[in-house]
């Protein structure tokens, strides 16, 4: 029977990365207070893919595993920030065109 180890994360780091994720909540719900126009959307979806990113690397602990898979979830994250911003920013101006 193989033995499992794994990566022992401080609690001191979860709770690190708790209020990270607490704060930068209050941070897009303050931004959406602010009039940037087109620009609420892609600060929310930056702050949100950071979040996401955030979550990935140490709660699913995938920072630990290897550094391959750390740069793949890092550029998969910012694909995905660059496509909603992008399908969101053509629909923003398909609608308020001519």
């Amino acid at each position: 029977m193989s033995e499992h180890t794994g990566h022992i994360v401080p609690s001191r780091l979860n709770w690190l990365v708790f209020f990270i994720l607490i704060a930068a909540t209050f941070l897009t719900a303050w931004i959406a207070t602010i009039d940037l126009g087109p620009f609420n959307t892609v600060v929310a979806l930056v702050i949100a893919t950071c979040k996401a990113s955030i979550v990935v690397l140490i709660f699913m602990q995938v920072k630990y595993t290897s550094e391959k898979m750390t740069k793949a979830v890092l550029l998969f994250a910012i694909a995905w920030l660059i496509l909603l911003l992008f399908l969101s920013l053509t629909d923003y101006s398909s609608r308020f065109a001519g």
